[in-house]
């Protein structure tokens, strides 16, 4: 490791009702991979953004590269040599690589965009990276993980010496995070600064050099990691010990609470068929890609089915679209709750009161305020939604907050199925065991729950039932007993052999 270049002392910076910052301290050495962690709402993501010159602070001091700086703004910051890499990757999907690398810095011959230039200069950075990318592929045609390298190429098409990576993994396969972290050993290599921001705990040991743990906006610790225990670290960032990462429940199984028949949906979902009892947590499993998700916005009703049936509580019961299912008490917590499950730019009031309307307004259509004010101090208590008021926009929680919020509106209607796709994906450690204990509450009240994850450690420690999932076919089922992640992984690699 290679001297200071990143230096920020007495950090704060407060939003409306919040102090999210507080005199924080950070420090970020050449030739090494500092990773920043802390659960949901601790800090990171603004005080990164402080660094790269999206928020400006309220005080404190920032040294890059030995000089001082006032506020920066992000272009001054990319000039300087920072660069951010944010979790929503943010480009231009109809355009091409070499056009989304040097947005707003386009080369020109005269007056004349040379795209033969940009495209050359791309290739080699690409090249350089090992990554096998196209200059002239149009962004929107790749893959998540291939636009994620982009984005690398794009810092170092800058020239950038401070790297920061916001859950750079949360999206990718095995094999694209082995990928992704060869091109960080050699960016480390050759002198270059990372802030790699992730809640898989279990990636740190491969490439981390030294951790920085912030707490509700505050500076808790920094060590080698090589010092540290993973309990530490968990304690840390928690500031509790969590005895238990996977906490289940014993519940006697009942009746069946919902069956799926025959389900086809496009070639992703097909001939799916299974059940799920009172008293059971059914799990999930298989690679991306194998059709999980697709089926549950079929059973959802967002994607057209080509045929199936379904029962719920031995009926018989058609579900044409999410209206319908929501109707009927089938609903589903998605893959992507900012995209799909929330209304960002609505409180969180909003957010739990809008598939409601039917239950709080009158027969006028109006409102009743009583209603709405009762089912929304009912969601944050039973719930533990932390926000200082039920008036705070949904985009200011965190990931973990934001997912209780999309599972409240639905609690709210007494629903008898709860499907989850990926609910843990992008929520720290701490977070990720309440939404355990909200799965486990739900069992115990005789709800059907479903959930999708791709992390196999999550669905052999919560699922009492493990159904595995490839080429858009159910390809076995283990109990959670009979688990174990090499029969998961045999079971979720069974691809048809086609001719």
């Amino acid at each position: 490791m290679g001297e200071v270049i990143v230096s920020m002392r007495q950090i704060c910076k407060e939003f409306p009702g919040v102090k999210a910052l507080d005199n924080v301290d950070f420090e970020l050495r050449s030739g090494e991979v500092m990773a920043l962690l802390g659960e949901n709402g601790a800090g990171k993501s603004t005080l990164m953004k402080i660094l790269s010159g999206v928020y400006t602070r309220d005080s404190g001091e920032l040294e890059l590269f030995g000089k001082e700086y006032g506020d920066l703004t992000p272009k001054q910051a990319q000039e300087i040599g920072v660069a951010i890499i944010h979790q929503e990757l943010n480009m231009c999907r109809h355009l091409n690589v070499a056009e989304n690398m040097f947005l707003g810095r386009e080369k020109v011959n005269g007056i004349i965009l040379s795209a033969r230039e940009m495209e050359a200069e791309a290739k080699k950075i690409l090249d350089d990276l090992k990554i096998d990318i196209s200059p002239t592929q149009i962004v929107g045609d790749l893959p998540v993980s291939k636009q994620q390298m982009v984005e690398i190429a794009k810092a170092l098409s800058i020239n950038a010496k401070v790297l920061i990576m916001d859950e750079p993994t949360s999206a990718l396969t095995a094999k694209e995070i082995t990928d992704l972290f060869r091109i960080i050993h050699k960016l480390k290599d050759e002198g270059h600064g990372i802030v790699y921001i992730s809640h898989r705990l279990e990636e740190l040991a491969q490439i981390v050099d030294r951790v920085t743990i912030m707490r509700d906006g505050k500076f808790v610790s920094k060590a080698e990691f090589a010092d540290l225990t993973m309990d530490k670290i968990i304690a840390d960032m928690v500031g509790r010990e969590i005895k238990e990462k996977f906490p289940r429940v014993s519940c006697e199984k009942g009746k069946t609470v919902f069956e799926v028949k025959h389900l086809n949906a496009g070639h992703q979902v097909r001939d799916i068929s299974f059940s799920v009892s009172e008293g059971e947590i059914v799990g999930f499993a298989g690679l991306m890609g194998a059709g999980r998700t697709e089926m549950t916005r079929a059973i959802f009703g967002v994607d057209e089915r080509e045929s199936g049936e379904f029962f719920l509580d031995g009926r018989q019961i058609e579900l044409k679209d999410p209206e319908d299912a929501i109707r009927k008490g089938v609903v589903l917590a998605p893959e992507d709750r900012k995209k799909d499950g929330l209304c960002v730019k609505l409180s969180i009031r909003e957010n739990l009161a809008l598939p409601n309307l039917d239950l709080i307004c009158d027969r006028l259509g109006v409102i009743r305020k009583k209603k709405e004010d009762e089912l929304c101090e009912k969601a944050v208590k039973n719930l533990r939604i932390k926000t200082p008021n039920v008036e705070i926009d949904a985009n200011n929680l965190s990931g973990g907050n934001q997912q209780k919020v999309v599972v409240g509106k639905w609690l709210a209607r007494n629903s008898r199925v709860v499907i989850f796709d990926e609910p843990t994906r992008g929520i720290d450690v701490g977070a990720k065991v309440e939404i355990y204990h909200l799965m486990n509450n739900l069992k115990k009240q005789g709800i059907a729950v479903i959930f999708v994850s791709s992390e196999m450690p999550e669905v052999m420690g919560i699922a009492d039932r493990i159904i595995t999932m490839c080429d858009g076919r159910i390809t076995g089922e283990l109990t959670s007993e009979e688990a174990t992640q090499e029969k998961i992984l045999t079971l979720a690699t069974r691809f048809e052999s086609k001719q």
